[in-house]
């Protein structure tokens, strides 16, 4: 099986809304309830790219096996070094490398931007794929918040994991426009 990672274009949300569609109404992945309509994601997506926030599929034969994206960390101007990640992979394609060939690709994008640090927000911590994904990629448990969530009828955790990016706190990140509410894309 061939996969093609690229970046994402707006021809790909539907097929993406589909797939993320899917993680909200059947797991803990996300603790969002109902899955956003197409216009929705495609808002998402637009807001992200705007941003320069690099933003990838893997695709095989025409059909969109997963999706990973990089966003600000949180929109303060002292976390502008910061990026969050997030990757989801059709169910059927799940346990194929996939999510890992995407982070791998996030990774290396979000160093080129001059990013520092990688966080992930893991929903529930039995989520064991995920944590699983995100320890081979080199990320670290960083700590949980116990029962921040209510979905699925029952309370539900989420994990934080982080991961420097190039040379992370050893250094001083090269000062410039790069910050979450202006664009990635001119570090």
């Amino acid at each position: 099986m061939k996969v093609a990672l690229r970046p994402a274009t707006s021809d790909d949300i539907p097929a993406i809304a589909a797939i993320y569609g899917h993680h909200v109404a059947t797991g803990l992945a996300s603790f969002e309830l109902q899955p956003p309509s197409i216009e929705e994601m495609m808002r998402r997506y637009r807001e992200l790219t705007d941003g320069g926030f690099p933003y990838l599929v893997a695709e095989c034969a025409g059909k969109i096996l997963g999706y990973a994206y990089a966003g600000a960390y949180r929109a303060r101007l002292a976390y502008r070094f910061s990026v969050e990640d997030s990757v989801y992979i059709d169910p059927d394609a799940r346990r194929g490398g996939i999510g890992r060939k995407l982070l791998q690709a996030l990774i290396v994008e979000c160093e080129r931007l001059g990013f520092r640090q990688m966080v992930a927000v893991i929903g529930d911590s039995a989520n064991e794929a995920s944590i699983g994904l995100h320890a081979a990629c080199g990320f670290a448990l960083i700590g949980a918040l116990p029962a921040i969530g209510y979905k699925c009828g029952r309370w539900v955790d989420s994990v934080f994991m982080q991961r420097a990016l190039g040379e992370g706190s050893a250094t001083p990140p090269a000062l410039g426009p790069l910050s979450p509410t202006t664009s990635a894309k001119n570090p």
